[in-house]
């Protein structure tokens, strides 16, 4: 996916709106406000002003429990909105979200004005009740993608990807999501540099681009594997740019070979070595959203060449990554 189009002109400050309700995720809030506040720091300008809209205003309790002070949407001119972002909830809490025809109203002219309008997880489901999704690829939480394409049959409901642009819509997946959307965000209307910068000062594993699944191939097996595999995938995951033999994985199974490798196989359904190279080609993927040399990402992934990269990324994905990284990112080598 290419975030580098549909550049937003660059005023002072970018008014940046999230469309919260009684019920709502509190990360779908949290998680880009965080992104955007950052952002303002690193960059040492407000480069984002954000407020948080609730359909009346005032405190508002998210469905952990949590309240937030929101803002009411009288408050606010649609003209002055450069970015709003629908958080996600309960199919009761987002239907007495929008209940309101003034609320519907907002929302709708923010949409129409802005550069940029949104949403995190199954606050698409908004969106699409508003008819702002109408023709257009969107994503959703992978829980919700069927129902989604069921109710609004006009639209096209991607399963796997972390988050989609098409046009002014932004839509993302589940919940921590969000982040990743809002920091291509960030990308999209400073730099590349700033928003590496957010997403290190955020402790954040890796930047995901938006075409990554939303499903690990490492949670999933962590998850179906159980003991003693789960700690093991985690550890073979920090030496990823090393070589692993099998004789190292049943050591610290404390397994023989033989049983390691018949254990493996029956609770992942791959063997080892299969497992592995899944593994480094998934890293490899995320690293091709990075401008880092394909050389490189070999090396980084365990990969004993670029030569070597090319021909497994593309027995498994079918296409280069160099091919990948020109469609997807829009970055050439």
């Amino acid at each position: 996916m290419t975030i580098s189009c549909h550049f937003l002109p660059m005023p002072k400050t970018l008014k940046t709106v999230l469309f919260a309700f009684n019920g709502c995720q509190l990360l779908d809030v949290a998680g880009p406000s965080s992104v955007f506040g950052i952002a303002n720091n690193i960059a040492d300008e407000e480069i984002y002003n954000v407020s948080v809209v609730s359909p009346f205003g005032g405190l508002i309790a998210t469905s952990c429990g949590v309240s937030i002070a929101t803002e009411a949407p009288a408050s606010l001119a649609p003209k002055a909105v450069k970015t709003v972002l629908v958080a996600g909830g309960g199919q009761a809490t987002m239907r007495e979200a929008i209940a309101r025809p003034g609320t519907r109203t907002w929302l709708r002219r923010c949409m129409e004005l802005a550069p940029r309008f949104g949403s995190v997880c199954s606050g698409a489901y908004i969106l699409a009740e508003l008819g702002k999704l109408d023709g257009l690829r969107v994503a959703t939480h992978w829980a919700d993608c069927v129902d989604l394409g069921m109710r609004y049959p006009s639209l096209s409901v991607d399963k796997n990807a972390l988050f989609i642009v098409s046009g002014k819509a932004w839509t993302s997946a589940g919940i921590s999501t969000g982040i990743d959307m809002a920091l291509a965000m960030v990308e999209q209307d400073t730099s590349r540099r700033i928003a590496d910068k957010v997403a290190k000062f955020m402790v954040l594993y890796a930047r995901r681009p938006g075409y990554q699944s939303q499903f690990s191939e490492m949670l999933n097996a962590q998850i179906s594997a159980g003991e003693p595999f789960a700690d093991l995938i985690s550890w073979m995951e920090t030496r990823i740019a090393h070589p692993i033999g099998i004789a190292t994985l049943a050591h610290r199974s404390g397994l023989s070979e033989r049983s390691f490798y018949r254990k493996f196989v029956t609770a992942i359904g791959q063997t080892p070595a299969q497992f592995i190279l899944h593994m480094r080609l998934e890293k490899a993927r995320t690293l091709l959203a990075t401008d880092m040399p394909l050389k490189v990402i070999a090396r980084r992934t365990g990969m004993s060449s670029a030569n070597h990269l090319n021909l497994a990324f593309e027995r498994k994905f079918g296409l280069s990554p160099s091919t990948f990284r020109k469609i997807h990112v829009g970055v050439h080598d």
